[in-house]
This record gives structure tokens, sequence and C-alpha cells, in this order.
């Protein structure tokens, strides 16, 4: 596939495949659970205990293979939900227009604005105590601050391909409405569903991470990378030393977040093609005569002129942004 060829998408897959393996074998892989007792207190890194042991004597690197599997179901499972939710409404504002258009674009303006954290924090303080650990209730109630931006660019999409021909062509023939948007309109905006999932997804791994970093969720069930940070911060490990205790679930949300943001990017490559050139590697971008620099503000962008007799060299222009 063309979009595999792009060093964004392979990296960013390369560190989400090994992020997913870490989830399904970290927990089995781990010598002792999170929270039990497996040596003294602050002991360095060494072949005991490979990343130290925090102020209650818990082995650190079971703390770490623990801490996977939870950011991964409430991230995924919220950029589901999200994007499920923004495939509907932006979908259907952008293709029936009108009263429903205003009504869906008012609600998701009102999604749009809300402050997303301080809105989730005041929401769980509501919940029930048992509650703040369920991973599918705290995936459920991110996804409500998350599908809104993703409404927005479906709806902007779906208004310029309810015009095209095709579209026009299937409401002739007698097509229901919802037949028209599930095989018409849907298919032609798979790309950009896709890159909604991946930045609403790495969107959620950022809230259930803050909202476990502050003790707005259950910081001890489930065990997360969060939980890690939280506890680093609380018991001082900066001022004691113990810097993988908070270095390795850091280090570990940065790297999940940049393998997001990689897929993200290229598949913002594949989709657009002014992007394209950006995606070419050094010895593409000599092949195709671009310059490696460009001019602030402009954006190269390659067109190819060919001939029914011979295929001439490509054209490079460069475009106001």
């Amino acid at each position: 596939m063309r979009i595999l060829r792009n060093r964004k998408t392979l990296v960013g897959l390369i560190l989400l495949a090994f992020f997913v393996l870490l989830a399904i074998l970290g927990p089995s892989l781990a010598p002792y659970p999170a929270l039990q007792i497996a040596g003294k207190p602050w002991e360095g890194p060494g072949s005991a205990h490979w990343f130290g042991t925090t102020q209650e004597g818990y082995d650190v690197w079971s703390q770490f293979l623990n801490g996977d599997r939870a950011i991964l179901i409430v991230s995924f499972l919220s950029g589901v939900i999200a994007t499920v939710l923004s495939v509907i409404i932006g979908v259907a504002a952008g293709y029936f227009g009108g009263l429903a258009d205003n009504f869906l674009s008012m609600l998701a303006n009102i999604f749009l604005v809300l402050p997303a954290l301080p809105f989730l924090i005041v929401i769980n303080s509501y919940l029930p105590a048992g509650n703040k650990s369920s991973t599918t209730l705290m995936a459920v109630i991110i996804s409500l601050t998350g599908w809104a931006w993703g409404a927005r660019v479906l709806r902007s999409q779906t208004l310029s391909l309810r015009k095209r021909d095709f579209v026009d062509a299937a409401g002739i023939v007698g097509e229901r409405s919802w037949r028209i948007i599930a095989f018409e309109i849907v298919p032609n905006l798979v790309p950009v569903i896709a890159s909604s999932f991946l930045f609403t997804t790495l969107y959620a791994m950022g809230t259930y991470v803050a909202l476990t970093f502050v003790g707005a969720v259950d910081v001890n069930a489930p065990w997360s990378w969060g939980s890690m940070l939280f506890w680093a911060e609380g018991d001082q490990a900066a001022a004691s030393g113990a810097w993988v205790w908070f270095a390795a679930p850091g280090v570990a949300v940065a790297l999940l977040g940049t393998a997001l943001a990689l897929l993200n990017f290229g598949i913002d490559e594949f989709i657009n093609p002014r992007l394209r050139a950006a995606g070419l590697t050094k010895k593409g971008l000599r092949a195709a005569g671009v310059a490696r620099r460009h001019t602030l503000g402009l954006t190269p962008v390659i067109r190819r002129n060919a001939t029914s007799a011979e295929s001439r060299p490509a054209e490079i222009i460069e475009e106001t942004v």
C-alpha cells in the first residue's frame, strides 16, 4: 500500500504495535503485582529490580509492565465511541442541512467550547466510588468531550460531497437517504474518519493520564502509567533520586502519543495532495526536483504535465498556504 511507504506511518505502526504487544503480554511478564511489596524502600535499579523500588518497596518494573493495558483500553474505546458519534452527527448535519444542520452544529459548538478537563473532573466527582475504576465508563465519559471536532470536519466534507454527481444520481434512482449516506458518502470519508479516530484516541490518552495524575479517578484500580506518575509525585520521587519511577511512564506516554501522531500525520499526507511533497524522502525530493528549503509561507506543490506523445518533467511551483 502507498500509505505504508511513508516513513511517519511506518514508524508509528511499529511503535503502536510494540505498545499493543506490551499491553497483552506485560501483566504476565511482570515479576510481581503492581501493589505488592517486593523489596526495600528506595532501592536503585539493579538485577533484582530493574527499575528500582518505590517508597513502599513496590517493584517499579512490575508497575510499568502493568500500566499499559488500562490506557490503551480507555484510549481506543473512547476513540471508537467518539468517532461513531462524529460520523453520525457530522455526516447527518452535512447531508440533510436545514434545521437538522443548525441544531447538530449548535450541539457540536457547545461541546467544542466546553473546558474538557474541568468538565470531566466535575462529572467524575458525582460518580459512585466503584464506578470510578471502570475503564468502560471512563471511555464513555471522555468520549463525550472528544467527538465535536471530528463532527465539524466530517460535516464540512459531507457538504462538499453531497453536491457530487454520483450522490445526485443515487437520489434520482430512488435510493433512500440512509443508503446514500452509508454506501456513497461514508466510503469517501474513510481517510478523514481514520484521521479523526487517531486524533480522538490521542486526546483520550492524554485526558485519561491527566485525570489519573490529578487523582480525579481511582489511581489504583485499574493500574496505569498515570497512577505511577500520581504516586511518584506524591512520594517526591524526584527529590529522593528515584528518577526512573516517573521517567519510565512519562517516556512511555510520550512515545505512545508520538506513535498516534505519526500515524495521523501519515494519513494527513496521504489524503492531502498539498502535503505529499512533505512526505517524500530526501532521495525522492531530489528526484522530483523539489528544493529541501522553501520560501517561508509557501507550500511546494508537484504538478506533472503529460502529453499523449511524451511525459514532460515535473513542474515545481510554490503556492501560498
